[in-house]
């Protein structure tokens, strides 16, 4: 793609005013430091660990929203699939489709997502090796579509905590594909009693500043309003006021790496 990628949007889409409000804000900071961005929101949720818990809207809302987003923002858009199904359902609208973490070795669901000759953004799972993810890599060139990049998002370091190897970079850059690093579901803390995921967001900004400095080619950050009352993922998402900045200080570094 050339330029740094920030992919960043709300975790799950929740109404049409908060997608528009991040989509317009973080489009602005993005052109200023000569970003490309895509605007992410998962219309919905496939692996929340409470059968309870808001998974998302109506599909069919959830789809509108995203195409007004896309419209009005005019921005690129990504959203995650989880079956094989769920490509035609998005491909109208969606330029990116993301495999989730614990879906990257799912050969058929790579193979149709790769056939649909959109970008595809492999998330690398919690379990997997950096090395590891060539496969996946080479699952959805087979199809004859070239545009897959690989997402770092931090790998399980005992039962509540992930951590992030920053060589997964380098190594995943091997396999001819941008890598992108998730500074917010890497912070995540999973698997709580509670079954609601903790997190650590106020380490964001660290993550944002050596992903950069490792020479990773994008960041993913999940941002909202107001996380402490978001849907999903209330305890690992940016506040949106914040992003400016963090952004600003990346854009630095790059600078001053040259």
């Amino acid at each position: 793609m050339g330029k740094f990628i920030v992919i960043a949007g709300p975790c799950v889409v929740e109404n049409l005013e908060i997608c528009l409000e991040v989509a317009t804000r973080v489009k602005r900071i993005c052109h200023k430091a000569g970003f490309h961005y895509i605007f992410k929101s998962s219309y919905k949720k496939a692996n929340r660990t409470r059968l309870k818990s808001f998974s998302g809207l109506d599909e069919e809302e959830a789809f509108s929203i995203l195409r007004q987003v896309k419209e009005k923002a005019k921005v690129p858009v990504l959203t995650d699939i989880h079956e094989t199904t769920d490509v035609d359902k998005v491909k109208d609208f969606a330029d990116f489709l993301q495999i989730p973490a614990f879906l990257c070795r799912q050969t058929e669901l790579l193979l149709a997502a790769g056939s649909s000759g959109k970008w595809v953004n492999i998330k690398k799972g919690q379990f997997a090796s950096p090395e590891s993810m060539a496969f996946a890599v080479e699952k959805v060139r087979s199809t004859g579509n070239k545009k897959v990049m690989l997402t770092e998002r931090g790998t399980t370091f005992g039962y509540y905590d992930l951590v992030v190897d920053f060589r997964s970079v380098p190594r995943m850059q091997k396999f001819g594909v941008p890598v992108i690093v998730d500074c917010t579901h890497s912070l995540q803390q999973p698997n709580q009693q509670s079954g609601i995921s903790g997190g650590t967001p106020e380490m964001i900004e660290t993550l944002c500043r050596a992903a950069v400095a490792v020479g990773a080619d994008g960041l993913f950050i999940e941002t909202h309003p107001n996380p402490q009352a978001a849907l999903s993922d209330a305890s690992s998402m940016l506040p949106l006021d914040k992003i400016s900045y963090i952004l600003r200080k990346c854009e630095k570094i790059r600078q001053a790496m040259g």
